[in-house]
């Protein structure tokens, strides 16, 4: 496995810029959109990534153009990291037809099958046999891409988490699945649901390597998901990765987060936090200086305003579209 050094010295400085970047906008992403759910202007519910940013973006950036992912019901992180543009994310969240679904879907369903995001999902676990399902498609037809399907510690309980991984550990599927584990499933604690240290224990069942990272260093992130990824590519099946990280916000807008300590949320804000490891470990080895760090952040914070410009002006679905791509 890579050390970070040869992480920090083997990814140019307009990638880790760009990563920086990246990490800038999906938290200011789903800062706003918690804005605006507080005030009554967008509808429906939405569940935030806020503190996860080094999970989705440290693992999509190991992947190529042609890989896929499939995300959560906690995926503006995922859609940002595979590409997606801002503007179509937030018009889609307004409900407008300039979003990606055309205003339809909403904050759980966003796909963008141009980039290899096949889709976001409301069902915890549903994108794990989906993900399996791709990385079939691309062994049997010998196109060559991987797929990482990312979910959370909750998932690992159903079903579905442990079909789909004894079907592609027996046929070596290309497929990294990638176990967000931010420490609470819905409103309790992993280690009331659990009974192992580490979710990538369960990876020795089915015959497959287990991964446990830091999700709040984006260095150790890539290490990880590289290895599995170049595993995978080479034909040598799944890899179980659990990166353990946190979510500032609540499971969903409804969420007060009373299970959980004050003291607890303010010892991962400010001492794990992952765009403070990023930028500082940039900034120590001399990639870019502090000016240019914040450069970076308010250009996506200029980026985000002017997604919602876009989402505010973008007109609402006509009446007469109600049931167009509806399939029975």
């Amino acid at each position: 496995m890579l050390t970070q050094e040869q992480v920090l010295t083997t990814t140019s400085k307009e990638k880790w810029e760009k990563l920086y970047h990246q990490m800038w906008l999906i938290r200011l992403f789903d800062e706003k959109v918690d804005e605006f759910f507080a005030k009554g202007l967008i509808h429906g519910t939405t569940h935030l990534c806020v503190g996860q940013e080094a999970t989705a973006a440290g693992a999509c950036a190991v992947l190529e153009e042609r890989d896929k992912i499939t995300s959560t019901h906690r995926g503006h992180g995922h859609c940002i990291a595979k590409g997606a543009e801002v503007n179509r994310m937030m018009a889609e969240l307004f409900g407008r037809e300039t979003g990606y679904c055309k205003g339809k879907g909403g904050s759980m369903h966003i796909a963008d099958l141009d980039k290899g995001n096949l889709g976001a999902n409301g069902i915890v676990g549903g994108g794990i046999p989906i993900a399996v399902g791709a990385a079939l498609t691309s062994k049997m037809k010998q196109l060559d891409y991987v797929t990482i399907s990312f979910f959370g510690d909750g998932a690992t309980n159903e079903g579905s988490f442990h079909e789909a991984i004894n079907m592609a550990s027996i046929w070596k599927l290309p497929v990294v699945f990638f176990c967000e584990n931010n420490q609470y499933g819905m409103s309790g604690s992993v280690k009331e649901m659990i009974n192992i240290e580490n979710i990538a224990e369960r990876a020795a069942a089915y015959g497959i390597p287990g991964v446990v990272v830091d999700g709040n260093d984006i260095f150790a992130v890539m290490q990880a998901t590289d290895e599995a990824v170049k595993r995978a590519r080479n034909g040598e099946g799944p890899t179980l990765i659990e990166a353990k990280t946190y979510r500032y916000k609540g499971h969903s807008k409804s969420d007060a987060k009373k299970y959980r300590t004050r003291e607890e949320e303010m010892e991962w804000r400010n001492e794990r936090d992952a765009i403070v490891r990023m930028k500082n470990a940039l900034v120590a080895e001399g990639v870019f200086t502090e000016e240019q760090a914040d450069a970076i952040e308010q250009q996506a914070r200029t980026e985000i305003e002017q997604a919602v410009e876009f989402a505010e002006k973008s007109p609402m679905p006509s009446i007469d579209t109600l049931l167009e791509d509806v399939f029975a």
